[in-house]
């Protein structure tokens, strides 16, 4: 088992002793930041334009700067104040995409049975008014305010080799838009196993680069694959069609590299399909993943996808030593017809609202090595171990909130099964009760809509061709 970040190793002591929660434990960053580095390490901010508020510090002691630009050094030097940890390692942590300030750390409490106030207040745990508006390019998740290749002239191509060019020719900053207009007729495959057989297929690869947007024109369809590599930030893939790829290859992958973690990412209203065909002599290998993010890839938004007909659908993390604080958001995601990894989670932190899980086939959320998750506002029907933890050297944890599901008294009620496992450890939510308080702050302004609503209307609104359409719940 891997070493745990020490969050991790204080829930399971807590959890092991009998308690429903981790254990608390003193904040390293303010409420609703979200850890960027160590010390020692680069802290990603975003694009070239991105300001964000910055900690530095350890245990309720930290100082904050203001930051704007890609990324910063987290050394005490960056922050101009005395080291409020001197001789410990510190951390930094990100606040939201111009955030106002955040609050100073408070002070230590004298002895009391009380604990201090905390930061700042803590979400609301049930739906609250409709905001304002947000700001063009929130993702509603992690991935904060993503810009990608903002209002530059886009450059328009019909192939993959076409749209690798433009790539290639652009300087890595800045802002590239790139409209794809190809087409693909998938009723050329008439045998999807034929398919899977292939040798690999065309990938797109963006590496090194940041500030890129890759958005498919109504009716376009593509059988190539998009990879998002390491040093790439502020990265936008929307509208695309992307179906029944040849060979294993991922539809999006996002990948990093030691020392260079690709980040900022936003993955939205894209259509992604295979097959559930069983294939003779493939075992569980037929295809490959739709949208698998590992290797360190961070602060990452899923959101208006249309998932469909597909064996494995994304994972985080290549292995169970693949784990790192990432923070992934998933909302308003229809997942249709699919085997699993909806998603598979090895460590970090996920946020999971407003999804519509329909006929999975094998299992769903898989929280797996530690790894927490706060399930809210889903719609769950037809599937089979929708929450679970299972086929990893340890388990993780999810707390779930406001979903369609109230408690197991409902599984008959919406067609949910339970299939017990034959590793451990394992642990399903077949009590439907939450393992763990979600213990990050969720730095982004959201308002769930009623899993009801998301049932009626959510695929609608879903996938390519849909002119980025929202749900609407009024």
């Amino acid at each position: 088992m891997n070493a745990m970040q020490p969050r991790h190793r204080l829930a399971l002591i807590a959890i092991a002793c009998g308690a429903l929660a981790p254990a608390a434990f003193a904040a390293d960053w303010p409420s609703g930041f979200s850890k960027c580095a160590e010390e020692g390490e680069t802290c990603k901010l975003g694009s070239t334009s991105t300001t964000r508020q910055v900690s530095f510090g350890l245990k309720d002691k930290w100082v904050l700067k203001t930051f704007t630009g890609t990324s910063i050094a987290c050394t005490s030097a960056n922050f101009g104040k005395a080291d409020p940890n001197a001789g410990k390692a510190e951390k930094c942590a990100v606040g939201p995409v111009s955030a106002a300030p955040a609050p100073s750390p408070a002070p230590a409490p004298s002895p009391a049975p009380s604990p201090a106030p905390a930061p700042s207040p803590a979400p609301a745990p049930s739906p609250a008014p409709a905001p304002a508006p947000a700001p063009a390019g929130a993702s509603g998740g992690f991935a904060g305010t993503v810009t990608g290749g903002g209002s530059k002239a886009a450059i328009t191509v019909s192939n993959a080799a076409d749209m690798q060019a433009a790539i290639n020719n652009y300087s890595g900053t800045g802002g590239l838009v790139i409209n794809y207009n190809g087409t693909f007729d998938f009723k050329t495959i008439p045998d999807p196993c034929t398919q899977w057989k292939k040798p690999a297929g065309a990938i797109v690869e963006i590496k090194n680069k940041s500030d890129i947007t890759i958005q498919g024109t109504n009716g376009s369809a593509a059988n190539f694959g998009l990879a998002v590599k390491a040093g790439s930030n502020n990265i936008i893939i929307r509208n695309m069609t992307i179906g029944l790829l040849p060979g294993s290859i991922d539809a999006i992958g996002i990948e990093g590299q030691s020392g260079k973690y690709p980040g900022y990412i936003w993955v939205d209203h894209n259509t992604l399909f295979s097959s559930l065909a069983e294939c003779s002599g493939a075992g569980d290998l037929e295809f490959d993943g739709l949208i698998d993010n590992k290797a360190g890839a961070h602060h990452i938004t899923y959101s208006y996808n249309y998932i469909h007909d597909h064996h494995k659908v994304g994972l985080m993390g290549s292995s169970d030593s693949d784990t790192t604080d990432r923070y992934v958001t998933f909302h308003h995601n229809y997942y249709y017809n699919v085997g699993s990894r909806v998603p598979l989670q090895r460590g970090g932190y996920t946020h999971i609202y407003n999804n519509l899980f329909s006929k999975i086939v094998t299992s769903g959320a898989n929280i797996r090595m530690g790894g927490y998750s706060l399930i809210e506002a889903n719609y769950f029907e037809n599937s089979q171990n929708p929450v679970t933890s299972r086929d990893s050297s340890a388990i993780g944890y999810w707390e779930l909130r406001n979903n369609n599901i109230k408690s197991k008294a409902d599984f008959g009620t919406y067609g949910i099964t339970w299939v017990a496992s034959t590793s451990s450890p394992t642990k399903d939510a077949t009590d439907w009760v939450s393992t763990a308080t979600f213990p990050v702050g969720i730095p982004y302004s959201y308002t769930p809509h009623d899993p009801a609503c998301v049932k009626a209307k959510l695929p609608s609104v879903v996938g390519a061709g849909k002119s980025l359409a929202t749900l609407s719940c009024n």
